[in-house]
């Protein structure tokens, strides 16, 4: 299958498809290459952070798009990216300049589906979420609650859990494992407080 030569930009967090995350870009060689992604000359994967290894990353990662940025004092750029496509990278070598050059595989995306009336609470709990996190949520132009995928993959960029655990998940073929599993911790949540709603969930305690 065909490869494609990417850069590859880590941090500890999790981008799929659709997603946004705001970076904040300091160290030199990382400006140079997003320089050199915005010329056009390489496109650019965001991976999880994985400190072990011969990647710089977890071997799962997306492709992703500068959709903004803003140069600020001192230097720094930051960054809105957005996920694109889900990649596989096979190699990777750190070039002298530090930039991380990868050979990687593109491979499907989750199918977009409409979400069940089952999981319909983990649609108004992302809402909520989103209400409660105004930084994120003013990164979205449009918060899509009725697509499963869209909020199954929104779930897992920020929910507190182990890195493996969401890389088991996002390598499903769809959504609907991930699905299942927020609609688990979510009722378990709730469960286990009294006289708790969905604006009272703490995410940072679900895993």
């Amino acid at each position: 299958m065909h490869t494609e030569e990417m850069v590859i930009l880590t941090r500890d967090a999790l981008l799929l498809p659709l997603g946004r995350i705001k970076v904040r870009i300091v160290e030199p060689h990382y400006l140079k290459m997003v320089a050199a992604v915005l010329k056009g000359k390489y496109p650019l994967i965001f991976g999880m952070h994985r400190v072990h290894g011969k990647l710089p990353c977890y071997p799962y990662g997306t492709e992703c798009d500068v959709i903004d940025f803003n140069q600020q004092k001192g230097g720094a750029l930051e960054l809105v990216l957005e996920g694109k496509q889900k990649v596989k990278i096979i190699s990777a070598v750190q070039q002298k300049d530090k930039i991380w050059l990868a050979q990687a595989r593109r491979y499907d995306n989750w199918v977009s589906e409409s979400i069940t009336e089952q999981y319909e609470i983990l649609s108004a709990a992302l809402e909520h979420f989103f209400q409660a996190n105004e930084a994120l949520s003013k990164l979205y132009t449009h918060i899509n609650l009725e697509d499963a995928t869209w909020v199954s993959q929104r779930w897992l960029e920020v929910l507190p859990l182990y890195n493996n655990e969401k890389l088991r998940l996002v390598c499903q073929p769809n959504c609907h494992r991930t699905l299942d599993y927020v609609f688990k911790l979510i009722q378990s949540h709730v469960n286990n407080q009294d006289n708790s709603s969905l604006s009272d969930l703490d995410v940072k305690k679900m895993r």
